[in-house]
């Protein structure tokens, strides 16, 4: 929080634990919530763990669940909201690509991020990311453009994944990354990022990520496996053949389910933030 800005007792009041829904200052359609321990200081600089949703958009779920580990270790906790139906009604996948219809997804996370560290006691030069399922799907996409701002990036059983590969047109492979995203992918800020990979041991059903037609199918996607589990595989042997630091986590006994992977996560995470503090 900035030295200069003043906070009315009332707002006083929402500064800490659950704070209330807020509008991005940037775009006003998209949302986020976030939790900030009690214990934390004005003048702190906490770590800052986001983690993003997927198609159901379970923002509110997401923070609340990680409540105590954010008690625990003095950890703020961002949950953006990229709401389905932007533009198009039936949309349910906007955010997942990064660019939809002159949206890019990156820029408004890096810019309610840039809101939070206004008005909150968090470092946010660098900050943890994690994502299951369409949320998954974000953050790899977004590592490839953003390594320099992420401590880590933990990926969760993505759907559907995109390869550090010309070969293949973008977003199956990174063909056209430049065009598209007007820069170059770095590789060795890349390798200094540490990447968790997890998924469910159970996590084998297909019904949502083989659909041929819609809107978020490109035909390939079939190539990189049948189910969640093969398909992050398939990445993890793509990440590992560029030199990147891969933590594969298959989580016994569990389905596709978000909450599962969160002690996972945080397990994985929490060196880490010790060691960025």
């Amino acid at each position: 929080m900035t030295d200069t800005q003043q906070v009315a007792p009332t707002a006083a009041f929402y500064q800490r634990g659950s704070i209330p829904i807020f509008a991005s200052q940037v775009d006003p359609r998209l949302h986020y919530l976030l939790y900030v321990p009690q214990q934390l200081k004005d003048d702190d600089q906490a770590p800052l763990l986001v983690v993003q949703h997927g198609t159901a958009r379970t923002a509110a779920k997401y923070r609340d669940h990680l409540k105590p580990f954010a008690d625990e270790h003095g950890v703020v906790v961002l949950t953006p909201i990229f709401p389905a139906g932007l533009i198009d009604p039936t949309d349910l996948h906007n955010f997942k690509f990064i660019e939809y219809r002159g949206i890019r997804f990156d820029r408004m996370l890096l810019s309610i991020v840039d809101e939070v560290a206004e008005r909150f006691p968090v470092a946010t030069d660098k900050f943890f990311l994690h994502g299951f399922s369409g949320g998954g799907q974000f953050v790899h996409r977004f590592l490839y453009l953003h390594p320099e701002r992420l401590a880590a990036a933990s990926i969760g059983a993505p759907g559907r994944i995109t390869q550090l590969d010309d070969k293949l047109d973008w977003w199956l492979g990174t063909r056209g990354f430049e065009e598209k995203f007007g820069q170059e992918i770095d590789f060795d800020a890349l390798r200094r990022v540490p990447i968790q990979m997890v998924v469910g041991s159970e996590d084998v059903e297909t019904w949502e990520i083989n659909n041929p037609g819609e809107s978020n199918w490109m035909d390939g996607v079939e190539k990189t496996g049948s189910t969640r589990i093969e398909r992050l595989r398939t990445l993890e042997a793509n990440f590992r053949s560029h030199g990147l630091d891969v933590t594969f986590d298959l989580v016994d006994g569990a389905a596709h389910s978000g909450s599962l992977m969160l002690p996972t996560v945080t397990r994985w995470m929490a060196p880490l933030m010790r060691t960025e503090a």
